[in-house]
């Protein structure tokens, strides 16, 4: 990410108090703050899932199968992004970076809008599923880093990218765990026992 800081370097001040100063000849890079946020969006999404997903199970399966189910959903999630991920990473390098990150992003939001509506456990699955499959945010957004840096700035972009991934683990659980106390479901199907 281009900034419009620079560090000013003084011959009579040491070399751990420099100091900031706007330049205006430095554009801020848009493409990369789009990425950057969308990196961190898609973490927050992920994020908000946890302290939700034990509540909408609780409705769907009996107490004794909500950790079990929780386990699974999570683990069919990270399966299927570890397996689909490359795939959608090739897929990129050949159709374009945009299409595949919609396409992701896509599934995400079809899998948040089951969770929140679905009142069967096995259409719950299928959202899961559809976001692993299609969940290569992460990779389209690194392939689309190292496409609009030099060798220079990438490693401090991805720095930053991780960053905006780590809010977002961080931000998410917080936002869901809050939200998730006043509503954890869209749907008003009664709870079975």
């Amino acid at each position: 990410m281009s900034t419009n800081l620079s560090v000013i370097k003084n011959p009579r001040v040491q070399s751990d108090q420099r100091r900031l100063v706007r330049r205006p000849d430095v554009k801020p890079n848009r493409p990369l703050i789009v990425i950057l946020s969308t990196v961190a969006l898609d973490a927050v999404g992920i994020g908000l899932i946890m302290p939700v997903l034990p509540g909408l199970l609780r409705d769907l399966v009996h107490s004794n199968d909500v950790t079990a189910h929780y386990g699974i959903l999570l683990a069919l999630y990270a399966l299927m992004q570890f397996a689909c991920a490359p795939v959608l990473g090739a897929l990129s390098d050949r159709f374009g970076r945009r299409p595949v990150l919609l396409v992701s992003l896509a599934g995400a939001a079809v899998d948040y809008a089951i969770m929140a509506t679905t009142p069967f456990l096995w259409v719950l699955y299928i959202g899961r599923i559809v976001a692993g499959i299609t969940g290569a945010t992460g990779a389209v957004a690194g392939a689309y880093i190292a496409d609009i840096t030099d060798g220079d700035e990438r490693a401090r972009h991805f720095g930053f990218m991780s960053a905006c991934f780590g809010f977002g683990m961080v931000a998410g659980p917080v936002l869901g765990g809050l939200m998730g106390g006043f509503s954890p479901t869209l749907r008003s199907s009664p709870r079975q026992p």
